[in-house]
Formats: C-alpha cells, structure tokens, sequence
C-alpha cells in the first residue's frame, strides 16, 4: 500500500511554485518512484488527472516530441488574442433595436 500524505505533503508545499509542465513532470517523478500503482496513488494524492500524469511519463521518457518540450501547452492551447473577432467592430453603427 502506497502512503498518499508524504506525496500529498510534498506537492502541497511545491504547487504554488510549479507551472503546468512542471506540474505534469513531478506528478509523474512521484508515481515511477512509488511502483506499481503509483499513478492512481498520486492522482489520489495530488487531484491531478491519470492522463496528465500519463502524458508526464512519456516525456520523462522522452516519448513526447522534443521540439513540445519547450511548450507548456499543445498549440491551440491558452487565451484568444484580445483582438480576435473584434476587427472592425468600431466602425459599425450602434444597434438600432
């Protein structure tokens, strides 16, 4: 049996201080020293998803494409510029009801 409060304990005092590619690689640090059944023993422990530590795994094993190992997210991922969709919304009239 796999103890969940040293893992818990552990990501509680780092979580603030983690992005979300660092997130994915301690997660899955934890889970390959913890053994069999140590990916649903950190899920358990941290909240984090067994697909996001799964996609951990494979970039510690550098399964993942090395030129995404710079990113923190697929591409597509993260906010929509500010000006997307609002290109000449100055220059229409008011609405007229």
């Amino acid at each position: 049996m796999i103890d969940l409060s040293p893992i818990g304990e552990r990501f509680m005092s780092l979580s603030p201080h983690l992005g979300e590619r660092a997130r994915r690689l301690f997660a899955a640090a934890e889970a390959l020293s913890a053994g069999y059944g140590g990916i649903v023993a950190v899920s358990r422990a941290t909240g984090i998803a067994v697909s996001t530590i799964g996609r951990g795994l494979n970039e510690l094993k550098g399964l993942s494409d090395p030129a995404e190992a710079k990113r923190v997210r697929r591409p597509g991922g993260g906010e929509e510029d500010l000006g997307f969709g609002l290109a000449g919304l100055a220059e229409r009239p008011p609405f007229a009801g």
